[in-house]
């Protein structure tokens, strides 16, 4: 099995991967937090680890992949029901908190699939693994390294360095800095140490979703849902554990502590983190404007981008930044993208119907497949390697004009090959796979009858058409380009 290299957040260095169990990988990436819709930025994330899911399969590791639904509710630095974000949202949207788990749910999954995200081995619920966040409290109290203090349970941090640990060892975060600077929001003068986290919270009569535990009725700790779910379905010690850099501080961190003092191993071997998204080289943030969601990014519904964009070709934008490198979009980059996309295609459906009778071949094909697999297995380098396809692209347009050679084997094995990269390891399809060609000329028929009826002044035909579309689920949007449609 080709050799690996791995960048471990938790050393700061690339490593050679070696997994515990030789041939098999289990890996523990964050999931969503199902109380909005799934933004952007998580699109990212979890697309990164998708690509490094499909790269280990690719190299021959057999890979559980976790990736957990966070659905039971938090109260925020405030200790403030009403910020509790499932009770908040499920008062806005006058929805039971389970009715929005639910809603939310289903549009991250559908989100996920639009940009064929594979689904991950084992998708566990916060709220479905109550029993095992209860005994996990029970286990570091009996060990001397969570206190119950009001119905609520707390991890002692500085218990926990007193014993030769190093909370902050992740975030490379000096802890006696950590205490000098956190104020007690949380706790609300029911912590020994500010810095102390929660694994259990004491719920309040307002508190919609409670569960009964040895200290009362309560919910657990978010930190205490990834340790619980992780190490259930991955064991004490695994291999992988992925999330967006924001998690790094205090959730990783959290999570290694927890790990560490209910087990007495550390729970992860390799760290991996997710770099930010930005749009227009500012930060999103839905305050200042600079926002936009997945599905607003693929049909068009926007006001950032002139032309609504297909997902493998938001998929093909996104893979050509390395995942631990943050990753700015802009509608410049979309367009080069959709350029770039389009003549990757266009040199996969000549390599399908080119033949040759050449003797010779001019290519070096195992010299570049073997660049191609170099840049993978170096810390799943996907630019690298998109570079490398596109040598491969350049060499296939000369070999259509004639200015190049061939051999039939070593045509059929680089079919083979970047069939399997650019499908299988970076996940994307072509136009006609991932959508309906049939709907696409009808609704193509359609657009066109109402562009008629518009220049010959037909407004009441042309404004039918629409109408009736939208109450099919297919709304219209009028561009520069055009009109596009979207399904909603």
């Amino acid at each position: 099995m080709r050799e690996l290299k791995v960048y471990n957040s938790i050393t700061g260095a690339k490593e050679v991967f070696k997994p515990i169990h030789q041939g098999n990988v289990g890996m523990y990436v964050c999931g969503p937090t199902v109380y909005s819709n799934v933004h952007l930025g998580n699109v990212r994330t979890f697309m990164s680890f998708d690509f490094i899911y499909r790269s280990l399969t690719y190299f021959g590791y057999k890979v559980r992949y976790v990736r957990n639904i966070t659905d039971a509710g938090h109260l925020t630095d405030d200790g403030d029901v009403n910020n509790d974000r499932f009770v908040k949202q499920s008062r806005l949207e006058k929805l039971e908190p389970m009715e929005i788990v639910q809603k939310y749910t289903v549009d991250f999954h559908k989100v996920l699939e639009t940009f064929n995200l594979l689904p991950p081995t084992i998708e566990p619920t916060a709220t479905g693994h109550i029993l095992e966040q209860i005994q996990l409290t029970q286990d570091l109290i009996l060990k001397g390294f969570a206190y119950e203090s009001n119905g609520s349970v707390y991890f002692d941090v500085q218990e926990y360095n007193s014993r030769g640990l190093n909370y902050g060892e992740l975030s490379k975060r000096n802890i006696e800095e950590l205490f000098a600077n956190t104020r007690d929001l949380d706790g609300q003068g029911e912590k020994k140490n500010p810095q102390d986290f929660a694994l259990w919270k004491a719920a309040s009569p307002a508190h919609i979703m409670r569960w009964n535990s040895p200290w009362g009725a309560g919910f657990p700790g978010w930190h205490l849902e990834c340790t619980a779910m992780s190490t259930k379905y991955l064991g004490d010690q695994f291999d992988i554990h992925g999330g967006g850099m924001d998690l790094k501080f205090p959730h990783h961190e959290c999570e290694i502590a927890q790990g560490k003092a209910c087990n007495g191993v550390a729970p992860v071997n390799y760290w991996m983190h997710a770099n930010m998204l930005t749009m227009n080289a500012q930060r999103m943030s839905k305050s200042t404007g600079n926002y936009i969601l997945p599905m607003e990014l693929v049909n068009g519904d926007n006001d950032f981008f002139e032309k609504a964009f297909h997902p493998s070709i938001v998929r093909f934008n996104f893979m050509q930044a390395h995942y631990r490198s943050v990753l700015d979009i802009s509608n410049d980059a979309m367009i080069a993208s959709e350029k770039g996309y389009n003549r990757l295609m266009d040199a996969l459906s000549i390599l399908e119907n080119v033949t040759t009778t050449a003797e010779i071949s001019s290519f070096d094909l195992a010299l570049w497949k073997e660049k191609c697999l170099e840049a993978l297995a170096d810390d799943f380098n996907s630019p690298i390697l998109i570079a490398h396809l596109f040598e491969a692209v350049n060499f296939i347009f000369k070999l259509k004009d004639g200015k190049e050679t061939l051999t039939a084997g070593h045509l059929e094995d680089l079919r083979t090959f970047m069939n399997e990269i650019v499908f299988d390891v970076l996940g994307l399809q072509t136009i006609e796979e991932s959508g309906n060609s049939k709907l696409d000329e009808t609704l193509q028929v359609l657009i066109d009858l109402r562009t008629q009826a518009k220049k010959a002044r037909n407004f009441e035909l042309s404004d039918q058409i629409r109408d009736r579309l939208l109450q099919k689920g297919i709304q219209l949007k009028d561009g520069r380009e055009g009109t596009t449609y979207s399904i909603i």
